[in-house]
């Protein structure tokens, strides 16, 4: 969904800077690419970024915890058991909405598989957000791996906008539509 928001902004002539995580996707036309492999990296990246833009939109999903101890090489089979002791990682969104100036737009995405609406609005209020983009991984052809998505757009002062299962292209579009409309 980033790649083709990325795509559809730079097609209607924003100057884009895409921060993506490892994957198979070519950088999109025109869309410059900054490529990241953990969440600090992508902290450190949108940081550095955050500054300089208009509009923040986040439809990453980055871990939100990480190893307390990286394992340097290979971890041998030695039991049945393992236990890995786990931390939280930044929640780069939240951390965005603190430090948003005034006229800034910040738009996050919430992958939601119970009480959607209820969890998302509780993401927008506590976040800053001016929009949030919610989608849900058992919608069928929906999410990941698909060129298809199904979202509702919710924003404060609004009903809840469920769109239809649509291709990604045309759901970015929308979704900047929508952006547009909050500027």
């Amino acid at each position: 969904m980033g790649y083709a928001l990325a795509q559809a902004a730079a097609d209607i002539g924003a100057e884009v800077t895409l921060i993506a995580g490892p994957t198979s996707l070519s950088a999109p036309s025109g869309v410059k690419l900054l490529s990241v492999e953990t969440t600090q990296e992508m902290f450190d990246a949108v940081t550095a970024e955050f500054g300089a833009c208009d509009c923040l939109i986040m439809a990453a999903a980055p871990a939100d915890y990480r190893p307390v101890e990286a394992a340097r090489s290979k971890l041998k089979k030695k039991t049945d058991d393992l236990s890995l002791s786990l931390t939280p990682t930044v929640d780069i969104l939240k951390e965005m909405g603190k430090r948003k100036r005034k006229g800034q737009l910040l738009i996050g995405f919430a992958l939601e598989t119970d009480n959607g609406l209820v969890n998302a609005r509780a993401k927008l209020k506590a976040k800053n957000l001016d929009m949030i983009v919610l989608n849900s991984p058992s919608d069928p052809n929906s999410a990941f791996d698909h060129d298809t998505n199904k979202v509702t757009l919710i924003v404060p002062t609004k009903k809840p906008e469920e769109l239809p299962l649509a291709r990604k292209t045309s759901v970015a579009a929308v979704i900047l539509d929508h952006i547009a409309q909050l500027v």
